[in-house]
């Protein structure tokens, strides 16, 4: 006889029921923006101390430094919720995940390309699309593995 209890685990079976799972994966994913946030924002104060102006042609102004965190932080929680959203339905949350934010990060390296900025300016924001990537792609990939293997999925 088995019985099952109020999580839906049967006796002699553990599995973190998809609600904590859910929680945990979106847990990760604001201390990950907030990682995100700090390293983008202190790569462009590190760009800009060098020299980098981040000025755009089409408005003449330059990017305050303010503006790379809200940015990153938008687009960073976008990534989050499309990782909550491939876990909770699709069969292969991570692989999905990986192809996809790489998919939109190298879509996002386009504007910086055509912007008419200088190339110190150019070089610079590529790498500044780069750095959220780095931090966010692979903890979140890596969480949903973890815990669709939790899920025995």
């Amino acid at each position: 006889m088995n019985s099952v209890d109020d999580t839906g685990d049967v006796a002699g079976l553990t599995s973190v029921p998809t609600s904590h799972r859910l929680r945990g994966l979106a847990g990760i994913g604001v201390l990950a923006t907030l990682a995100a946030m700090v390293a983008t924002t202190l790569a462009a104060a590190l760009a800009q101390a060098m020299g980098v102006d981040f000025e755009i042609p089409d408005g003449g102004q330059a990017i305050p430094l303010p503006g790379f965190a809200v940015v990153t932080g938008f687009f960073s929680v976008v990534g989050v919720v499309i990782a909550v959203a491939l876990f909770r339905w699709s069969g292969r949350p991570a692989d999905r995940f990986l192809w996809t934010a790489v998919t939109l990060t190298a879509i996002s390296l386009v504007p910086p390309l055509i912007s008419g900025a200088n190339t110190a300016t150019a070089t610079a924001l590529l790498g500044l699309h780069l750095v959220p990537a780095a931090v966010m792609i692979p903890t979140l990939t890596r969480s949903l593995r973890t815990r669709s293997t939790m899920a025995g999925e």
